[in-house]
């Protein structure tokens, strides 16, 4: 088996002074003008325009809570347009790795549940499922029906383009990490005993909300608040398919890190499956757990007991993962030339 230190290193791909290619600024063309759309509407609500947004929704019920979240979303919007700037401009390639790291990690943890979320719930309603809106569950509207299009396609397009140039940096930058297959790399990961013990902890964790996604895919409501139970439909259910593959995919990441098994596997599929699926898990765990904390006075609509925990146990299972994650790529580099400027 050949070990990590003895892999050549590969030639530097692009140099910082090196003239940006005609994709790489189409990429970061998109990923700012994607930005627009959401960034408009959010402006115009914290201004007091009702563009958008129906006579009854609730969204128009916490006036200043609102005003504070739309901030926010706003505040992490613009963050996808610095980010866009840093994969493609020559001071990017000296930002510390956590520094770039952990924002992409969350930009990617967000939008891939929506990249992936919103094509299902076109194809539900294209085959005459359910879908959650008001026609379907009879609740009041929440927002008109081309706001959905106009922002998650939006975030479709800024999860593809900005997706793609932080794969060609991270390429360029740290390509030499993730060469080989899990067979080139030594049997026992740097941390030994207790990087297998947190891969172990997350599987384990996660058979709790994985547990709940089966149940909710397959129509029970078990855990869910009145509002939920009003909403499960078939919407509902794919998204729990979805969520579960989410799972699936950080565990069985941090698994193959961890164990060194199965060992024909590319590294890069690993920590591919490791990144995406803890950054889904987790990011939206914290979203969601931070938001039942909004104070909705309807309280059919707040989180049960059970979906709390899942939020909370979701955020331990992706901090457990990436530890996993960050812990291999620190052996990687100690044990792997890097390739020549």
């Amino acid at each position: 088996m050949t070990q990590a230190a003895d892999l050549p290193a590969p030639a530097a791909r692009t140099s910082p002074t090196e003239p940006l290619s005609g994709a790489r600024r189409l990429l970061r063309a998109a990923a700012v003008a994607s930005c627009v759309p959401y960034l408009s509407l959010k402006v115009a609500w914290i201004a007091g325009s009702h563009v958008g947004i129906p006579e009854g929704s609730s969204l128009l019920e916490h006036r200043g809570l609102m005003a504070a979240a739309n901030s926010l979303t706003v505040l992490m919007d613009g963050a996808v347009i610095v980010l866009a700037l840093l994969l493609t401009r020559p001071w990017g390639r000296r930002v510390p790795a956590w520094l770039l790291g952990l924002p992409m990690w969350a930009a990617t943890g967000l939008l891939l549940p929506i990249m992936a979320g919103f094509p299902a719930q076109l194809a539900v309603r294209a085959l005459g499922g359910s879908v959650n809106n008001s026609a379907d569950t009879g609740g009041e509207p929440f927002l008109d029906e081309w706001v959905f299009g106009v922002v998650y396609g939006g975030f479709i397009v800024q999860g593809l383009s900005l997706g793609l140039l932080f794969v060609l940096y991270a390429r360029d930058r740290w390509g030499h990490l993730w060469r080989g297959r899990v067979w080139d790399l030594p049997r026992v990961p740097a941390g030994g005993r207790a990087v297998r013990v947190a891969a172990v902890a997350a599987a384990v964790l996660a058979l709790f909300p994985a547990g709940l996604r089966l149940l909710w895919a397959a129509g029970s409501t078990v855990g869910l608040n009145e509002t939920r139970v009003t909403e499960h439909t078939s919407d509902f259910s794919v998204l729990s398919v979805l969520e579960l593959g989410y799972l699936a995919a950080a565990v069985t990441g941090a698994l193959v890190l961890a164990f060194r098994r199965p060992p024909a596997l590319p590294v890069k599929a690993a920590l591919a499956l490791a990144w995406a699926g803890s950054g889904a898990v987790g990011c939206w765990g914290a979203w969601l757990f931070m938001a039942s904390f909004a104070g909705s006075a309807d309280v059919a609509e707040r989180p049960t007991t059970v979906m709390l925990l899942a939020y909370a146990v979701q955020m331990i299972i992706a901090a457990l993962v990436a530890h996993t994650g960050v812990r291999f790529l620190k052996e990687r580099a100690a044990g792997t030339p890097r390739p020549p400027a």
